[in-house]
């Protein structure tokens, strides 16, 4: 079941997936929950309980993709990339583009970077932060 929240703000509500391809990628979304690499662990450790000051939510569908993190009232989409990104940069052109016109920021990190410079990765996604709170 779908539920859809009231929204009279001009933050986005969380219901955010394309409604004819939900049902198709929920079962996605879970699976890649259960299956997080160690990078989107150690990052989702440092991004959970709005320890950056808003709100993340992880795997969240937002149209067709699921993105591994989402800051839904900045409009801030985080990716952190494997080796198999290296084979997907088409693609992964046009999903960031897709969601660029949704009104997403998009930004990502190598898995080395999350796990090799921890800190430098938390510095950019608080400039990000920053930038889409202040406008």
């Amino acid at each position: 079941m779908v539920m859809v929240e009231k929204n009279n703000s001009s933050k986005p509500g969380w219901n955010t997936a394309n409604k004819q391809f939900y049902p198709y990628l929920k079962s996605d979304r879970d699976r890649l929950k259960l299956e997080m690499t160690q990078a989107e662990k150690i990052l989702w450790e440092e991004l959970r309980n709005k320890k950056l000051g808003v709100k993340f939510r992880r795997q969240h569908i937002i149209d067709c993709y699921i993105p591994d993190f989402a800051s839904l009232s900045i409009k801030l989409i985080i990716e952190v990339d494997g080796k198999i990104h290296l084979k997907r940069r088409k693609e992964d052109k046009e999903r960031t583009g897709r969601l660029e016109m949704l009104g997403y920021k998009v930004i990502r990190f190598r898995n080395e970077e999350v796990e090799n410079d921890l800190e430098k990765v938390l510095t950019e996604i608080s400039l990000n932060i920053e930038k889409l709170k202040n406008g």
